[in-house]
């Protein structure tokens, strides 16, 4: 039977040879357990944004889920590594805001410093020759010596965020922000623009911006036919605003 999945979410790119470095150490560790390519191009070296957009993308995994989450731009410094446990799903990686968000909208939440250290370790790969092994161990319910209980304040941690965190492939841009009924009919403003809304891409005309729920339940700008991205000149960081 197939084990449970450990999930992949970095700023590594789809280029480049560190995700194929850390998925054959997840196959060598725990091969009965497949490796999921979640997002390869979280926004690099900022895991502020890419918390939001974790936080959106677990909803669809399954509880006994182990996460391998790599934004670490500290990588080596003094951030400790860490493992949060989240209504049932499993989180490895920095602790540098990359995995607030998840602990700030669970219902349970339990953190946890990861004391095991391998034998060979590079300073800046802890994704591979830490993490990685981790999360094996996670999985394969191997774990419980390389943990102890660690605390993280996220009393002042946003809930959402009212910015552009992501584009995909497409142009689009997420924002921060998730979408909730009463921001039905309002005018979203970004960079100076008034954006109505749609609720899918035929509602709007050819060439026309809007913003819409996307289908992570995150406010999103986009063109229809268009790219968002290029044709309003968004940014990563730039502010959002409902009137």
């Amino acid at each position: 039977m197939t084990g449970a999945a450990i999930v992949l979410f970095t700023d590594f790119g789809p280029a480049g040879p560190y995700l194929g470095q850390v998925e054959i150490v997840l196959r060598q560790l725990a091969p009965s357990h497949p490796v999921i390519h979640l997002v390869s191009n979280a926004p690099c070296g900022n895991p502020r944004a890419a918390a939001y957009i974790l936080a959106a993308l677990r909803q669809q995994f399954p509880q006994d889920s182990v996460f391998l989450c790599v934004v670490d731009p500290g990588v080596g410094g003094a951030r400790k590594p860490l493992v949060l446990q989240a209504d049932g799903q499993t989180f490895v990686g920095p602790d540098n805001g990359l995995l607030n968000t998840v602990a700030k909208h669970a219902e349970r939440r339990d953190w946890f410093e990861i004391v095991w250290r391998p034998e060979n370790c590079s300073m800046s790969f802890h994704g591979r020759d830490l993490f990685a092994p981790v999360a094996a161990r996670l999985v394969l319910g191997q774990a419980a010596d390389d943990l102890k209980p660690y605390h993280v304040d996220i009393a002042d941690w946003p809930e959402d965020l009212a910015e552009i965190i992501y584009f995909d492939g497409y142009g689009n841009a997420f924002t921060g922000l998730r979408y909730r009924s009463e921001l039905d009919g309002r005018i979203l403003m970004v960079d100076g623009r008034r954006l109505e809304q749609a609720g899918t891409f035929s509602e709007a005309s050819v060439g026309e911006p809007f913003w819409y729920c996307n289908s992570c339940g995150l406010v999103e700008i986009a063109v229809n036919q268009g790219h968002a991205e290029r044709q309003l000149g968004l940014m990563t960081g730039m502010r959002v605003a409902y009137e």
